[in-house]
């Protein structure tokens, strides 16, 4: 059986799907069942498949989102056929769709996609996204809170499969150092105390502008010495996030960090007092379950997937109210108690989260496809 899975829209693996994509190829089976094809752009023949030897189609084509787009809707449909594909993977579901598939195809939707349709005024680009996730076989949906959106969309739920994201044991586990000491996440030394936040700055509803006013409110009545790491790839929200750190009566304190590699934000995580999600219409929040599975608590939106992907392991609070959320960073630092049982329930829930699962289903959804 030979699978096609497209690296376009992954972000050359500097983005959540694209680190998606990167462990998804590391955990795919070499049992001989399935032959593995990436294809994308030249520039990404190495970016996916660093560990696991998966060949690779490149396609010489400019680094364009609109060029993208124009070679989904008018080329893949022959580039496809001619590598006589069984089915295809598309991991960045409905960014880059068809009009019609004349092959099996199975789209992951990451994404609170209702809300990124709502925000979006192109009523023409919402419509197309809908109609090729209508199309598709099948679609791949991280959390059942997606699965519902999805459905709340008029996409029929039977065809709809939920595929839990993993994560990397082996990388993401409990560290121990002095407590004092600088973390050296290169090029970055962050001094503790700290809290930490990670996701891209893609726009408003990641609320990194509300997290820094909750910040300066926690500074303000606590007098306590932490700081907040902002880490993340650089996006529309940047702006208004830096001209809010800017701001900040506390600003030498907030630290952006821009993209912050992957195989770093363990000892990120591991030198955090606490991991602090503020985003209300997250499909996935894989980084959350990552920060859990190296022993540190989760002071999280009760918004979104949250409440399902966290369990009863974080502590919640209102997304966007920044008085809320300065209670929970005082609470999460001054109740001993309270983040030991976060961080030992946190530790037992991660278990159930493994990329050599997600792959497994993954293979299972595009093998009833074929």
């Amino acid at each position: 059986m030979k699978v096609g899975i497209d690296t376009f829209g992954c972000g050359h693996g500097r983005s959540g799907i694209g680190t998606y994509l990167v462990s998804l190829c590391a955990h795919l089976p070499d049992d001989g069942t399935f032959q593995f094809e990436l294809f994308g752009s030249e520039m990404d023949r190495y970016t996916y498949n660093r560990d696991k030897n998966i060949g690779y189609a490149g396609i010489s084509a400019p680094d364009n989102p609109a060029f993208e787009r124009l070679w989904h809707l008018f080329q893949a449909q022959g580039f496809i056929k001619k590598k006589r594909y069984d089915c295809v993977l598309f991991p960045a579901g409905p960014q880059l769709l068809q009009r019609a598939y004349s092959f099996p195809a199975a789209a992951v939707v990451h994404e609170h996609l209702s809300l990124r349709l709502k925000t979006r005024s192109n009523w023409f680009s919402n419509t197309r996204v809908l109609a090729g996730l209508k199309r598709v076989a099948r679609v791949i949906a991280p959390s059942q809170f997606v699965r519902k959106d999805l459905m709340g969309l008029g996409i029929d739920g039977a065809k709809i499969e939920v595929v839990h994201n993993g994560i990397d044991h082996a990388l993401f586990c409990p560290r121990s150092g002095p407590e004092d000491a600088p973390i050296d996440t290169k090029p970055f030394a962050v001094k503790r105390p700290y809290f930490v936040y990670v996701t891209s700055l893609s726009g408003p509803e990641k609320k990194h502008v509300e997290l820094i006013q909750a910040f300066n409110l926690f500074k303000l009545n606590t007098g306590l010495p932490h700081r907040l790491v902002l880490a993340g790839s650089d996006g529309p929200g940047l702006p208004a996030a830096r001209a809010a750190a800017q701001k900040s009566p506390f600003t030498s304190d907030i630290l952006l960090t821009g993209y912050f590699p992957h195989e770093g934000l363990p000892q990120l995580y591991a030198g955090a007092d606490a991991f602090v999600f503020p985003a209300s219409g997250e499909g996935s929040a894989l980084p959350v379950i990552e920060a859990m599975a190296v022993g540190i608590p989760c002071v999280c939106s009760r918004g979104g997937v949250l409440p399902e992907i966290a369990g009863n392991h974080a502590l919640f609070f209102t997304s966007g109210d920044a008085v809320d959320i300065a209670l929970g960073l005082e609470k999460i630092v001054s109740d001993g108690e309270l983040r030991k049982t976060l961080v030992s329930g946190g530790l037992e829930w991660t278990r159930r989260f493994t990329w050599e699962k997600t792959a497994r289903r993954t293979l299972d959804v595009l093998q009833s496809i074929c």
